[in-house]
């Protein structure tokens, strides 16, 4: 995961392969809170036998909260390094 810090304020770009095409979708917002948490899925072998799921919640201009699940097909750009307080 790309570091990413709470009060950073960051762009949070996804794909999703469907079919031939590529769709992409991308929020901004002050990190709020950033990590690792485990799902309810059940996955062998893994730490306390879940699947865990690096996640962002992003806090938006207008309020909204927004928590983003990181995969491969995710990219971090960090657009204001300054703290901004979430």
């Amino acid at each position: 995961m790309t570091a990413c810090a709470p009060g950073q304020r960051i762009r949070i770009t996804q794909q999703l392969p469907f079919g031939q095409q590529t769709l992409t979708t991308s929020v901004e917002g002050v990190v709020v809170r950033v990590g690792q948490q485990k799902t309810g899925s059940w996955f062998a072998h893994a730490k306390d036998d879940k699947l865990w799921i690096d996640r962002v919640e992003l806090k938006k201009d207008d309020g909204e909260r927004v928590i983003c699940n990181l995969d491969q097909y995710s990219a971090i750009d960090v657009l204001d390094g300054a703290s901004q307080g979430a």
